[in-house]
C-alpha cells in the first residue's frame, strides 16, 4: 500500500494534470522505457499518485516491482535492490553466470565473488530487461532519499539505460535530501500544493463537520498539503477561540505530532510493537515481534500489532508489518525517550541472526569507548566493501573510529577517508580529514594523509615548495615501509604534472624523484610511467624503445597496459599507445570497473585521432564524454569535447570544431586544466587552416607557445609546431615560425619522441629556404607514415603547392593526387578541396568526393555497427557499452536503413572504407 489510510480512502483532487502525465508514460511504455522523479515536501501527494499508477499497471496486467527507502536500512547493502527483484529474483538464472554472481554477492549470498559495482548494475539492468520481455514493466521507488546508497546507485545506472526497454521507472524523493537517484539529473515534476479552493474542497470532504475556526486554521498551516489536510483537523481542537500551539512549527513536525497523537490512543503493547518496527531496519513481523516480546517480558503474536492496522498506523500481514508513510515512522521514533530507543536496540541485537544487522544495532545510540562493537563494525564495512557498498563501508568505519580506543582512531578514519575518495565523495572526506588532522600523526600517517586529501580534490600543485613538500610525504612513506604508497603519491604528481604545469624548478624535483624511485625498467609499470611523465621530452628515447618491446611481448594485463598507454601519449607515440590503451579498455569493461574508462577513453581517442582510426577515435570520444556526464567528471567531459572538435576540423566542421572548443575551454580555464586548454587548440588550429583562416589559425597555434597563455604547454607546444609552421609561411611569419621550430628542436633533443619528429619533419619543411625546401619534404615524406595517412596527406598537399609555385607542375600533380586520394578516404572534404583547387591550378580536374553512407551513422551506432560486424550478440554488446540488448537492436534497427542493408551478414562490407579512384575508369571507388 501506498499513504495512509485516510489518504486511501479520500478522494484523489486537484492532480488531473499528474495523472495525465503519468497515464500518458503508461500508453507509451511499449514504445520506449522513460523514467520519472516526483518531487516535493512529505505529505504534498507522490505516495498517492505512484499508488494509483500501480493499480493502473496492474489492471494492464504489467509486472509492478516495488522498492521503499527507509532510513534504518541505508547502511544495509543493497537493501533496497533485494526489496525490489525479491519477487522476480528466480529469473537471475537466465543471465550469464557472472552476472549471476555478481548479484549474488550483492545480495550476501556468495563470498566466493569480489562484485564490481558496475558489473551488479549491468546484471541488474539485464534483470529487468528480461522481466520487461514477459510483459511492459513499472519500477516504482518510494522514498529515494532514504534508499541505500548502492542501490541508489544501480538504479541509478538502470534508469539512463532503458530507453528501449518497455520499463517505466517512477521515483518518490523529497526535498532537500541527497539522492544519487533523485539527483542523477533525470526528468522531473515537481508537486506543489493544492491551490485554496481545491484545498478546502479537500478538507470539508473528509472533516465537514470542523469548526470555522479551526477550519480556517488548519486551512492556513496546511498551505494546499493534502495529507495535512488529512491529519491536522484531529488535533485542531474544536473552541473557536482555541490558540494555534503547533503554528510556529515546521509542517513536518505539526505532521509528526499529529500522527504521534494518533498512536498515543494505541494500547501499551501496541505502541511498544511499533517503537520496535519504527527502529528495526527491515519490516519482518516476526523479528518485530520477537524483539518487543523480548521488552515485554512476554511473548506477542499479531494480536499486539492489530490495533495499529485497525488505526491505518500501518500495514499487517503474516509475514511484514509496514507503516502507511515515512512520517508516521519518525513520529513513532521521536516521541520515545533515549533510553526506550537503547532498550529496543539492544532488544533487536539479542535476536537478528545477520552479524551485520546486529552490530548496528548494538552501535545505535552509544557512546564513549566500546572497542568490541568498533572491531565489529570495521568488519562489517569489511564485508560490505567486498558487495560492493562502498557507502556503506565508510559509514561503518566513520562509526568504528568514533566508538574505538584512541590508538586505532587514526587507522578507521584514514580507512573510512580514502574509502570516500574512491566514491569520489569529496565532501564526506573533508571532515573525516579535519578529525584526523588534530590527531597525534606518526610519519607514515601523516604521509597517508596527504595521499587522500591530494587524491580527494584535484587542485593546482602550486610552487616548486608545495612540490617539494609532497615529494619529500612520498619518500617519508617509502621510508617508513610503504613502497605501494610511495609510488602511488609520485605517480598522482608526475600525472598532475602533466594536465597542469608545475614550471621548470617543480618538474626538476620531479625528475630528480622519479630517479631515486628507482629503474624506469623496474617491473612496476607504474614506475614507468611516474619516468614517462615527470620527463617526457628526456625521456622519449628509453620510454619509446621500452614500448617498443613490450608491444612485441604477449599481451600485457590490464593494469600494465593502462600504465603503458598513457606513458606511450606523453611521448608521442600514437602508434603504440592506441594498442595498449585498446587492450586497457577491454581489460577494464570485462572486471566491471567503469569508473577508469572515461580518462583511458579520451587518451584512446586522442590517439585514435592521430591516426585517422574514426572508427575508434569517434565512438570513445563519445562515450567518454557520456561516461564522464553521468560520473560527474566535467574535466573529463571536457577533454572529450577537445577530441571530438580534432576531428570535426579534420573532417571538415569547422563551426562545430570551434563550439566543442570553446566548451572544453570554459570547463578547463577557471581551474586552470591547462593541458585541456592546449588540445582545445587543436582543433580550433586545424578548424582555421582547413577554412583558410590562417591568422586565427596561427593565433590559436600560438597560444601554446605562450607562457603567459592559459593553454600554455611545454610538450604539447611541440606537437603543435607543423600546424604553426603552415600557417605561418601564409601569412608571412616564417622568420617568427623558424624561431619555433629551432626552440622545439632544442627541446626535444637529438631523439625527440615519436610525432615530434614527424612534426619537425613537417615544420622543417614548411619554413625551409626556397633552395633546401625540395629536400625537406622529401625527406619528411622519405620515413614511415603508413599510420599517420592524414599528416602524410598534409605534407604532400604541401609539397604540391611548393612544386607546382615553383614551376614544377608536372611533377606537382602526382603527390596531389595522392593527397586528395587520402583527404578522400578519410572524409576530411576541405583538405581534399584543397588539394583539388592546386590541381585545377596546374591544369588536371578531378571529381568531387561523394559522401559514404556510413558518415551518416552517429558515434554510437557506428560503434555498434562496428561491434555487430565482428559477430558479436546484442546482448554481448550490450554489455560490453553497459547498455541493454534492446538498445543495442534499436540503434541497429537504425543502422540497416541508412548504410541500405537488410542483414548484419552485410554490415562489414557496408562499413569498410571507401579507397578513393576519382580518375580510374570511369570514376569508380573500390571498398578495401
Amino acid at each position: 500500500m501506498f499513504g495512509p489510510a485516510r489518504d486511501e480512502a479520500a478522494p484523489l483532487v486537484g492532480r488531473v494534470q499528474e495523472q495525465r502525465l503519468l497515464t500518458s508514460l503508461l500508453d507509451e511504455v511499449g514504445d520506449r522505457g522513460q523514467v520519472l522523479v516526483l518531487r516535493g515536501e512529505p505529505g504534498i501527494g507522490k505516495s498517492r499518485l505512484l499508488s494509483v499508477a500501480a493499480q493502473t499497471a496492474r489492471d494492464r496486467a504489467m509486472t509492478v516491482l516495488t522498492a521503499t527507502g527507509v532510513q534504518s536500512e541505508a547502511h544495509l547493502p543493497f537493501a533496497g535492490l533485494h526489496q525490489m527483484f525479491r519477487p522476480v529474483r528466480r529469473r537471475a538464472v537466465e543471465l550469464p553466470a557472472i552476472q549471476r554472481s555478481a548479484l549474488d554477492a550483492a545480495f550476501g549470498l556468495t563470498h566466493d565473488v569480489a562484485p564490481e559495482h558496475y558489473r551488479i548494475a549491468m546484471a541488474s539492468l539485464d534483470l529487468v530487461s528480461e522481466v520487461a520481455g514477459d510483459a511492459p514493466l513499472l519500477l516504482i521507488v518510494e522514498d529515494a532519499h532514504w534508499l541505500d546508497p548502492p542501490t541508489a546507485d544501480v538504479l541509478a545506472f538502470v534508469a539512463r539505460r532503458i530507453e528501449s526497454d518497455p520499463v517505466l521507472l517512477l521515483v518518490a524523493a523529497r526535498d532537500g535530501y541527497p539522492s544519487a537517484l533523485a539527483d542523477a539529473g533525470l526528468p522531473e515534476h515537481r508537486l506543489s500544493g493544492l491551490d485554496d479552493a481545491t484545498a478546502a474542497t479537500l478538507l470539508d470532504a473528509v472533516a465537514p463537520d470542523l469548526p470555522r475556526t479551526a477550519r480556517n486554521r488548519v486551512l492556513r498551516e496546511a498551505a494546499g498539503n493534502p495529507l495535512a489536510l488529512l491529519e491536522l483537523p484531529a488535533v485542531a481542537g474544536e473552541p473557536d477561540d482555541e490558540p494555534s500551539v503547533a503554528g510556529g512549527l515546521p509542517l513536518t513536525e505539526r505532521l509528526e505530532r499529529a500522527f504521534a497523537a494518533r498512536v498515543s490512543d494505541l494500547p501499551d503493547t501496541t505502541r511498544l510493537v511499533l517503537l520496535v518496527a519504527a527502529l528495526s531496519d527491515k519490516d519482518a513481523v516476526g523479528e518485530i515481534l520477537q524483539a518487543a516480546g523480548t521488552l515485554a517480558g512476554a511473548s506477542l503474536d499479531l494480536d499486539a500489532a492489530e490495533p495499529a492496522a485497525d488505526a491505518g498506523i500501518a500495514d499487517l500481514d503474516l509475514r511484514t508489518l509496514r507503516f502507511r508513510h515515512p512520517l508516521i515512522r519518525s513520529a513513532v521514533a521521536q516521541s520515545a525517550s533515549l533510553a526506550d530507543r537503547r532498550r529496543v536496540h539492544q532488544a533487536l541485537a539479542e535476536v537478528l541472526e545477520d552479524q551485520d544487522r546486529r552490530v548496528w544495532h548494538r552501535a545505535a545510540l552509544l557512546t564513549g569507548a566500546h572497542e568490541d562493537v568498533a572491531g565489529e563494525l570495521e568488519a562489517a564495512g569489511a564485508r560490505a566493501r567486498q558487495r560492493g557498498a562502498g557507502a556503506v563501508a565508510v559509514t561503518a568505519m566513520r562509526r568504528a573510529a568514533e566508538l574505538g580506543e584512541p590508538a586505532s582512531r587514526t587507522r578507521r578514519l584514514l580507512a573510512a577517508a580514502g574509502l570516500a575518495v574512491e566514491l569520489g565523495r569529496p565532501d564526506v572526506v573533508a571532515p573525516l580529514m579535519r578529525a584526523v588532522r588534530q590527531l597525534d600523526l606518526g610519519q607514515l600517517d601523516r604521509a597517508r594523509a596527504t595521499w587522500v586529501e591530494e587524491t580527494a580534490v584535484t587542485r593546482p600543485l602550486g610552487d616548486a615548495g608545495r612540490f617539494a613538500s609532497l615529494i619529500s610525504a612520498a619518500e617519508r612513506a617509502g621510508a617508513a615501509g610503504d613502497r605501494d604508497l610511495q609510488v602511488d603519491l609520485l605517480w598522482l604528481l608526475a600525472s598532475r604534472a602533466w594536465w597542469v604545469d608545475p614550471g621548470t624548478d617543480a618538474r626538476r624535483l620531479l625528475i630528480d624523484a622519479a630517479a631515486r624511485l628507482g629503474d624506469a625498467n623496474a617491473e612496476d609499470p607504474r614506475i614507468f610511467a611516474v619516468h614517462a611523465y615527470a620527463d617526457p621530452l628526456g625521456h622519449a628515447a628509453g620510454v619509446l624503445e621500452r614500448l617498443t618491446s613490450a608491444a612485441r611481448a604477449e599481451r600485457l594485463d590490464t593494469d600494465a597496459a593502462r600504465f603503458f598507454g598513457p606513458a606511450a601519449l606523453v611521448v608521442g607515440a600514437f602508434d603504440l599507445g592506441n594498442d595498449f590503451l585498446a587492450a586497457a579498455i577491454d581489460g577494464l569493461r570485462t572486471e566491471g570497473r567503469l569508473g577508469h574508462l572515461p580518462r583511458l577513453l579520451v587518451l584512446h581517442a586522442n590517439m585514435a585521432a592521430r591516426l585517422c582510426d574514426w572508427d575508434v577515435a569517434i565512438p570513445a570520444a563519445e562515450e567518454a564524454r557520456r561516461l564522464a556526464e553521468e560520473l560527474a567528471e566535467p574535466q573529463w567531459s571536457a577533454a572529450a569535447d577537445t577530441v571530438i572538435a580534432l576531428v570535426a576540423a579534420m573532417r571538415g566542421d569547422d563551426q562545430e570544431a570551434d563550439r566543442l572548443a570553446t566548451e572544453a575551454e570554459l570547463v578547463a580555464e577557471p581551474v586552470g586544466a591547462n593541458i585541456t586548454m592546449a588540445f582545445a587548440q587543436f582543433g580550433r588550429t586545424l578548424a582555421a587552416l582547413a577554412a583558410g583562416r590562417h591568422a586565427d589559425a596561427y593565433a590559436s597555434a600560438a597560444r601554446v607557445f605562450d607562457p603567459a597563455d592559459s593553454a600554455h604547454h611545454p610538450v604539447i607546444s611541440s606537437w603543435l609546431i607543423a600546424d604553426l609552421a603552415d600557417a605561418a609561411r601564409q601569412i608571412d611569419e616564417q622568420t617568427a615560425a623558424r624561431a619555433r621550430v629551432a626552440q622545439v628542436e632544442a627541446m626535444a633533443g637529438e631523439r625527440p619522441g615519436t610525432w615530434i619528429a614527424l612534426s619537425l619533419r613537417h615544420a622543417r619543411a614548411l619554413v625551409a629556404d626556397p633552395a633546401e625546401a625540395g629536400e625537406r619534404f622529401e625527406e619528411a615524406l622519405a620515413t614511415d607514415l603508413a599510420r599517420w595517412p592524414f599528416q602524410r596527406a598534409r605534407i604532400q598537399l604541401a609539397y604540391g603547392q611548393w612544386l607546382r609555385r615553383d614551376r614544377r607542375v608536372a611533377e606537382s600533380r602526382a603527390v596531389l593526387r595522392a593527397a586528395r586520394d587520402t583527404f578522400d578516404g578519410l572524409g576530411c572534404a576541405p583538405w581534399g578541396e584543397q588539394a583539388r583547387r592546386e590541381l585545377r591550378a596546374s591544369g588536371e580536374r578531378s571529381r568531387r568526393r561523394l559522401p559514404e553512407a556510413r558518415d551518416q551513422l552517429t558515434a554510437q551506432e557506428l560503434q555498434i555497427a562496428q561491434l555487430a560486424a565482428q559477430g558479436l550478440s546484442n546482448r554481448e554488446i550490450g554489455r560490453r557499452l553497459y547498455l541493454s540488448h534492446r538498445t543495442i537492436s534499436t540503434h541497429l534497427y537504425r543502422v540497416f536503413p541508412k548504410l541500405g542493408i537488410t542483414s548484419r551478414g552485410e554490415l562489414a562490407a557496408a562499413l569498410a572504407p571507401v579507397v578513393a579512384g576519382a580518375d580510374a575508369p570511369g570514376g569508380q571507388r573500390r571498398r578495401t
